[in-house]
């Protein structure tokens, strides 16, 4: 086992410090490492954020500008086509699992794939491509892995759109290398029944919520979802209990019980035909009320678009529907045609065991490197 140190800097410390430096000049598998081993976890970006601004400022063929920890780099060479390259550099919470390490091929640690083994490549080609055949945007954000009111695309989408403009967009989520287009939509909303209280002893007195919420999760257990096909790629839905809260004491009829339901839906869909097709599926069970806990539109795969057509002939392989959600969906709403391609097995994300394969990582830069200077 081959432990890879620690990126200098990454040992707590007062704000006044400098940022960690980032050596753009390794290869994108040890500069993962490097990256990985500066925790921003959804909140806590600024240290990395910080070091990742230091980096491309270095690079004199970039504009570079921030906003918040949100970070934009730009080529200005009067290119007929502007493409976008974007990634998160935030992570979930860490699991005992930084600093990275490698072993047998395999980079493990908090990030490596979902998604800084991405972040890597951007950096890796705004440092290596000075002259590119299309002008390039790289987009760094923070708070992806959080509610999407927090997302930085977004921040950036609302208050600098400009800086987003593009004719094409890649997020370098983890894809297994493999380009994905689109993405679902998500919604979740919470379903509240109501009750009324009484001592357990005395049950007849009282009405159980909880009870009541049985035709709700029989509903979902009867669901069949669609499995329509958009532009070549079938998506799959989902309409799932994700939570279920209730009960006062365990003497004690509960007058109140809430069902969280999360609904993955496919992009044919808008949020709000999304949000008529939940409250169809309740609409004859006994809900006192229905809320919207969160919602994100989908994006369509948008791959009759020349400039997607062009991406996927110059990586190779064949595209698949993304199952999930992802920023893609912000470009789609900007007009960004859009498509997810990334080194990582997204199935490793989140985990305590995360990693990714160096190869995989080498590999993607190779193959961005060669479709943007050929």
């Amino acid at each position: 086992m081959e432990r890879v140190p620690a990126a200098p800097g990454t040992s707590p410390g007062p704000s006044a410090l400098p940022p960690p430096a980032l050596d753009l000049t390794l290869d994108a598998a040890r500069l993962t490492a490097r990256l990985v081993d500066v925790p921003s976890v959804s909140g806590g970006e600024k240290e990395l954020a910080d070091a990742i601004e230091t980096a491309l400022r270095a690079l004199p063929h970039l504009r570079v500008d921030r906003h918040g920890n949100n970070v934009v780099a730009r080529t200005a060479l009067g290119r007929a086509e502007r493409v976008v390259l974007a990634g998160h550099i935030d992570t979930v919470p860490i699991a005992d699992n930084v600093p990275s390490r490698l072993v047998d091929g395999e980079l493990w640690g908090c990030g490596t794939s979902d998604m800084k083994a991405g972040v890597a490549v951007q950096l890796r080609i705004a440092a290596t491509v000075p002259a590119p055949n299309r002008d390039l945007t790289f987009v760094f954000y923070d708070n992806e892995e959080v509610e999407a009111h927090r997302n930085g695309l977004g921040h950036l989408a609302r208050d600098r759109p400009d800086w987003l403009a593009g004719d094409f967009a890649v997020l370098l989520e983890p894809s297994d290398g493999q380009v994905e287009g689109g993405c679902q939509g998500t919604l979740r909303v919470k379903l509240r029944t109501a009750g009324q209280r009484a001592h357990s002893a005395r049950s007849w007195r009282g009405e159980n919520a909880v009870h009541a919420a049985a035709p709700i999760l029989a509903r979902l257990a009867a669901y069949e979802p669609r499995r329509p096909v958009i532009d070549g790629l079938e998506f799959r839905e989902g309409l799932n209990a994700v939570g279920i809260t209730g009960g006062v004491a365990g003497n004690v009829i509960p007058d109140e019980c809430t069902v969280t339901v999360n609904y993955r839906y496919a992009p044919d869909r808008t949020e709000a035909e999304a949000l008529e097709h939940v409250r169809e599926v309740f609409a004859d069970c006994p809900v006192a009320e229905l809320v919207v806990d969160d919602s994100s539109g989908p994006a369509l795969p948008g791959l009759s678009h020349p400039a997607a057509a062009a991406f996927l002939a110059a990586v190779g392989g064949e595209a698949r529907p993304k199952f999930g959600w992802t920023d893609v969906s912000r470009f789609s709403a900007l007009g960004v045609p859009a498509v997810n391609y990334g080194p990582g097995d997204p199935n490793l994300a989140h985990r305590r065991d995360e990693r990714v394969a160096t190869g995989a990582v080498l590999r993607c830069e190779e193959r961005l490197r060669a479709w943007l200077t050929s």
